[in-house]
């Protein structure tokens, strides 16, 4: 429900750490988060006043499973990446700690399930109109930022967010390892019309995945006496299958496409972060203990 949105085209290891946990003031911003969330949802769906309250008690149910469950692992993974930061690292090591921060979205992927399969059985057509518009405009932002321009114009936005998720690591680039990103950038076999297509495909079977389950047990779930209203297993599996696609494209081709994708990901980041001076390294390693401090702290709250 709540991490969908957070998976990565190219592999910025750390870059995508910082998006799940990063901020001016990350304790606050974390607290804040149930509420956050509930109005990011809210954007999509429209909630009525009938289910308000119920996703705002899934949330804050989500939320302390996750300060429970996944905030100590971070700030483990947070302190192991204070050692790597002090070393050169190769595209195998970057590609296994992206795979670790995949492992923790899967892991909330699945704990947000059952919730998500509940709320979808409850959208009226209303609510799904509301959802297809909020995705309709999410892809005219897309193609704004990836898609229109010239070749140069996007490799300018694209080297603009990249640049500005490196500094916040390792703080001010090179003139050297401006160009090194940008070399990087433009050998990378991204192509902004596949991926916008697959954004497309999700987006659909997203839909199409809801009006199923809706057809299929819709009538079964809202005859149930409210407070043990739990989704059926089938509907839950089904849509366990969509969020299962979104990192396993049933796309002819796409699969191997996305797995080019990370591996030069993974060589650009370890690439990059070998050209770094010991100066920039030990920013990173101080950002990284600020976030492991703030993780530790959240943990503690509990």
């Amino acid at each position: 429900m709540i991490v969908g949105r957070i998976i990565a085209r190219t592999l910025l290891l750390l870059g995508v750490a910082l998006v799940l946990v990063a901020c001016s003031a990350t304790r606050v911003a974390y607290n804040q988060a149930p509420n956050f969330a509930y109005w990011r949802i809210d954007g999509f769906v429209d909630f009525t006043d009938t289910q308000s309250p119920q996703a705002r008690q899934e949330l804050d149910r989500f939320f302390a499973w996750h300060r429970r469950a996944e905030l100590p692992l971070y700030a483990e993974r947070l302190a192991q990446w204070q050692a790597l930061a002090l070393k050169d690292i190769t595209p195998e090591q970057a590609c296994t700690e992206f795979e670790a921060v995949r492992d923790s979205l899967r892991r909330m992927t699945e704990q947000g399930l059952e919730p998500l399969t509940a709320l979808a059985l409850q959208l009226g057509p209303q609510q799904l109109e509301h959802l297809k518009r909020h995705q309709a405009k999410g892809d005219e932002t897309f193609e704004k930022d990836f898609v229109r321009g010239s070749p140069a114009q996007r490799l300018d936005r694209r080297m603009d967010r990249a640049i500005d998720r490196y500094e916040t690591l390792y703080g001010a680039l090179n003139a050297g390892q401006r160009d090194l990103l940008q070399a990087g950038l433009q050998r990378s076999p991204w192509d902004p019309q596949r991926s916008f297509a697959e954004r497309q495909r999700r987006q659909a079977a997203l839909l199409q995945t809801i009006r199923d389950i809706q057809a299929s047990h819709g009538a079964a779930f809202s005859s149930t006496a409210n407070g043990a209203r739990k989704p059926p297993p089938q509907a839950v599996a089904a849509v366990r299958t969509w969020s299962q696609r979104l990192l396993d494209s049933p796309t002819p081709g796409y699969a191997a496409y996305s797995a080019s994708l990370v591996r030069e990901g993974c060589a650009q980041f370890a690439q990059l972060h070998n050209s770094t001076s010991p100066e920039q390294r030990a920013h990173a390693v101080g950002v990284l203990k600020g976030y492991e401090a703030d993780m530790r702290a959240l943990v503690a709250q509990d």
